[in-house]
This record gives C-alpha cells, sequence and structure tokens, in this order.
C-alpha cells in the first residue's frame, strides 16, 4: 500500500492552540530539570508536523538502551536578535533527569523531527526540519550525540524542502531523502544519502524535471509493478500540479520521466493529487481531458474527465480508468468498464446535480447516472424520499446517486447498476 508523506512544509502549528498542552508527570520533572539548567523564561517549541509532535522528545538516541529526553525551546529574555532555537539533551541519573547538553538550532520553528539509523552505521541519527518563522525557507540538520562525552554534533545541514528516511532501493538499508526547490532558476532536486560504517555520507543525487519551488504531495509505491518509487506531486506554473517518479537502483538516483516533457503530460490542475485509487500498491496519477461533446466550446464552458494513468513496465504512462473528479465537492466518481469512451459528463445547475449521459457519434443521449453533494439534512431526506442512494457522508456533506430508468426500446449496455455505483464512488 502507498504510503503518503509529510514533508518539512506542511503541518499545523500546535502554538496555535487556545492552551498549550497539559504536560505529563514525566514531562514535568523534564521540564524542571531544563529549568534548572536554563532558567525559567524559556518558550517550549513543538514540531508542526511527523511522528514527533510534542517538545518533549522522549527517546533512546545515543543506542545505550536507555531513554534520552529532547527539548526545543527558545528564551524569551533575550533582546529579538538573540531570540534563538535551541536544542536540550537531558539524560537519568538515579532516576533523576538532568540536563547533559544544550546547542543552538537552525531556524526559528521545528518542522519535523525524525529519529533513524542510516545506512550501514549503527548510529543513532536525530534529524530535524527546521524554518523561518514565516516558513518560506527550511533547512535540514543532523545530529549525533555522544552519551560518553556529553556532547552533541551537527554532521549534516542542507536547504530542504522534504525530508523523510526509507530504503528506497530496498536492500535493507535506510537512506536520507531529501527535495530541494528550484533556486535562481535551476531545476529543483531530490538526494538521497547513504552513511557508511565510518560516518561518511555518500549522496546520489537527481534534478526534477522542472523549475519546482513547491510540492503539493508525496507518496510511495510501486513502479511498473516491482519497483519501489517515491511519487512527487509538485506545484507547476500558475498552481497548476505536475507529476516526477523518483527510484533508485545500483546506479543511483533516477527519475522515470528521462526528459522534463515527459513529465509535462502529467500537468493538471490543484488539488488533483496521484493516489492509489484501486488499492493495488501501483499510485495512478490523474490527467484530465476534455470530455467528449465539448471540444468545440471556449475553456470556460468545458466539463472534463480524469483520466488515471499508471507508469507501465516501459516506464510509460498508460491509461487504467476514466472518472469524473470534482475537486471542489471532494469525491471521484471512476467509470465502470462498459463506459469506456461511450459515456460523456454535464452539469445540470438549476438542480446542482451532475449528469452521466450516452455519448455516440457526436452527440449526447440518454442519462445514466445523477450525482448530487447534499450539504444539509434536508435536501439530503428528500433526495432519499425520491429514490437516491446515499453513496457516503463526509462532515455535514452527504453524497447521494440516482440511476436513471432506460427508457428507451434498445438496451445499449450503459445502464449502471447499484454496485457500480457504489464501487465507483471514492470520496476524496
Amino acid at each position: 500500500m502507498p504510503t503518503a508523506l509529510a514533508g518539512c512544509s506542511f503541518g499545523t502549528s500546535i502554538d496555535n492552540l487556545m492552551t498549550p498542552p497539559k504536560l505529563s508527570v514525566e514531562q514535568e520533572q523534564i521540564y524542571k530539570a531544563l529549568t534548572n539548567a536554563t532558567g525559567t523564561s524559556i518558550s517550549l517549541k513543538y514540531p508542526k508536523s511527523g511522528k514527533y509532535l510534542s517538545a518533549f522528545i522522549v527517546e533512546d538516541i545515543d543506542g545505550d538502551g536507555g531513554n534520552e529526553a529532547v527539548v526545543f525551546y527558545e528564551k524569551t529574555s533575550l533582546a529579538a536578535p538573540e531570540n534563538t532555537l535551541r536544542i536540550n539533551i537531558l539524560d537519568q541519573s538515579d532516576g533523576k533527569w538532568r540536563s547533559v547538553c544544550d546547542t543552538p538550532a537552525e531556524g526559528a520553528e521545528i518542522e519535523k523531527v525524525i529519529i533513524s539509523k542510516l545506512g550501514s552505521n549503527d548510529r543513532t541519527n536525530l534529524i530535524i526540519g527546521s524554518s523561518l518563522i514565516n516558513r518560506s525557507e527550511k533547512n535540514v540538520a543532523i545530529y549525533n550525540y555522544d552519551s560518553k562525552a556529553g556532547t552533541i554534533e551537527k554532521t549534516f545541514s542542507e536547504a530542504c524542502s522534504f525530508i523523510d528516511v526509507t530504503d528506497l532501493d530496498d536492500d535493507g538499508e535506510t537512506e536520507f531523502l531529501l527535495l530541494a526547490g528550484s533556486a535562481t532558476g535551476s531545476p529543483a532536486v531530490a538526494e538521497s544519502y547513504k552513511l557508511d560504517s565510518e560516518g561518511k555520507y555518500h549522496v546520489y543525487s537527481c534534478e526534477l524535471s522542472g523549475s519546482f519551488t513547491e510540492f503539493d504531495s508525496l507518496i510511495y509505491g510501486k513502479i511498473g509493478g516491482d519497483r519501489k518509487g517515491l511519487y512527487i506531486d509538485a506545484v507547476s506554473g500558475a498552481g497548476s500540479i505536475q507529476t516526477d517518479i523518483m527510484y533508485m537502483d545500483s546506479t543511483g538516483l533516477n527519475k522515470v520521466f528521462a526528459v522534463p516533457k515527459d513529465s509535462l503530460a502529467t500537468v493538471r490542475p490543484a488539488g488533483c493529487s496521484s493516489q492509489d485509487i484501486d488499492a493495488d500498491g501501483i499510485p495512478e496519477i490523474p490527467v484530465q481531458t476534455i470530455s467528449p461533446g465539448y471540444e468545440e466550446l471556449p475553456e470556460s464552458e468545458q466539463m472534463k474527465i480524469t483520466q488515471w494513468d499508471f507508469v507501465n513496465r516501459d516506464n510509460r504512462l498508460e491509461k487504467k480508468y476514466s472518472s469524473y473528479y470534482s475537486v471542489e465537492d471532494g469525491y471521484i466518481f471512476v467509470f465502470p468498464e462498459k463506459w469506456d469512451n461511450k459515456v460523456t459528463v454535464r452539469r445540470d445547475a438549476v438542480n446542482d446535480e451532475i449528469v452521466f449521459c450516452a455519448y455516440s457519434d457526436g452527440e449526447i443521449g440518454r442519462e445514466l447516472l445523477r450525482i448530487y453533494c447534499a450539504e444539509d439534512s434536508a435536501s439530503r431526506e428528500d433526495r432519499i424520499s425520491s429514490g437516491y442512494m446515499l453513496m457516503g457522508t463526509k462532515g455535514d456533506s452527504a453524497y447521494l446517486a440516482y440511476i436513471s430508468y432506460n427508457q428507451t426500446t434498445t438496451d445499449d449496455g450503459l445502464s449502471p447498476t447499484a454496485g457500480d455505483a457504489a464501487v465507483g464512488f471514492k470520496m476524496k
């Protein structure tokens, strides 16, 4: 199953909550030991995303079998230019916490924290993604804590847009993965780092297919049925989305689309993210096409069908499904196979419904199915009493479908069943 990721540019700030989280007994003990060393004029800092969302991280970061505490804070008594983000490491002695070392951190906010071994090296790495106050510039630093010396050493630092650790080449060792946005018009870049037994980083780099400065979403999934890949939905042009796919093998880090123009075939409107729509482990890329019958109309009047493409074993995009994708209402309806190239879509503005109709020889034919998004209980119950099926609910919204009765004298084979509607409907 592909895994969705949160990079160091995503997450909601816990600093914005009405009241700070209540500390546990252990956290209270750690906080007291911290203020004994730093003074009480401090403000705790919370990671914005990832596994660790607390200012207190209690983990074994030196591999000695016992837990240490990592605390992020800033001093509030200093002048603004001096108000730096800091990392404090605390250890236990006779059941009591004490501050062991304290070091400045990069940036002003903690974006994401990862604790992991890398490559063939046995050491545990403290990986910290950070940002400036406006979160427009991001950086990642990797630290190594030496409990015997009571020191923490920074072993790596670089600008980033996204960070993660994964075994991208399936060799049994974890790599550190970094995406960096475009600078001064140059292409964005993906980098994978292996750490050898001597503590040296080995970098494998590959340019992405455009001057991307932002990344919309990232997921892992299979490529061509076997290789593991990272599907990168990057922001391209005026807010549109474009996909690149990276993988790693014995030659290093590579991308599926060998030349940038191949990736341009995936450009589509914002919000249409790559996803494993049929849960087979292979993500599909949504690409929009003009719905049949709308080719000659102005773009503002055209209806669109979303085609879901996958990467085959020849590294080429191949169509898998057709669908209607409503980004605004948050649902996808995947067409049954019998509808392929035989159905078009129209909007019923009076009833605020999407209508699927037969299409043949340039003519729009009979209605097959209607989908309606009800935003209140009254309209929901009204549709249900009129024969609509409830497909699902999300928040205050209810999604309903109506199968139109075939009044023609001949059977065109396009009439959907209740099963077709249920299988094809997916909430985003």
